[in-house]
């Protein structure tokens, strides 16, 4: 058996696993007595292995979205089940905790902190980590780091790296941790076209090597990367289609 084969049969298991459930969930700020209905009776539902890849216009409640199945918001309203954790009504401290074992995310803007080193940054979720030991973080990192190209840049410190190369180490400090799902939102929105498409392959081998993940993005050339394709408008699912198929059986 190939291994294209091999990594079909893995994804085609995997695909049985529910890991996000979103039902009816809605997202309303307030605001000088004003409502603004960011999301409104959201159904959503994303398998393990599945690379998905959300758009819409500027406004549109994307990037609400991917902040409330990160759990870096709240939802005002509905169910939220993230690999079988009712995640909706949890403490801040309980939420924390879920967020850093599951979710590892990839930012436009890098969010690389300036005075930690490539190795510092990567290390630096998993250092809240009960379950990692300290030479457990020193492994993870350094393989993270090899996954993307830049273990030979440990030492430096952001400052010191263009920004395609920022981006990759952000990519490790997502993928260090073996998250259930990487949520990158517009993660090739500060590159130029070379680093973008740097970064969208790499984004290609991690999901064909088993990662889940799911995408915001304006560049329509960047979406058609994924399988399926969510397009928001007010705040709606408008459309849900599966575009590729991603790896063929040999």
């Amino acid at each position: 058996m190939t291994k294209n084969s091999n990594n079909y049969e893995r994804n085609l298991k995997m695909a049985e696993q529910v890991l996000i459930e979103l039902n009816n969930v809605k997202k309303v700020f307030y605001t000088d007595e004003v409502e603004t209905h960011a999301l409104s009776n959201i159904n959503l539902t994303i398998n393990a292995g599945e690379y998905v890849s959300i758009s819409g216009p500027s406004g549109c409640g994307k990037s609400t979205l991917l902040s409330v199945l990160g759990l870096l918001d709240v939802a005002t309203h509905g169910e939220y089940i993230l690999n079988g954790h009712q995640v909706i009504a949890l403490k801040n401290a309980a939420r924390a905790r879920i967020r850093n074992k599951e979710v590892g995310f990839i930012f436009q803007s890098f969010n690389l902190i300036s005075d930690l080193t490539v190795e510092e940054n990567v290390a630096l979720p998993l250092t809240y980590r009960d379950d990692f030991t300290s030479q457990q973080v020193k492994e993870a990192v350094k393989t993270a780091l090899e996954k993307v190209d830049m273990n030979h840049r440990g030492s430096h410190f952001p400052s010191q790296l263009s920004g395609g190369q920022q981006q990759r180490v952000a990519v490790a400090r997502a993928i260090a941790g073996n998250p259930s799902i990487i949520l990158a939102d517009e993660p090739t929105g500060n590159l130029d076209s070379k680093n973008a498409e740097a970064v969208m392959a790499l984004l290609d081998s991690l999901h064909q090597d088993g990662a889940t993940i799911c995408m915001v993005t304006h560049d329509p050339r960047s979406a058609k990367r994924a399988e399926r394709l969510i397009e928001i408008l007010d705040g709606k699912i408008t459309a849900d289609n599966v575009i590729n198929r991603g790896i063929q059986a040999a």
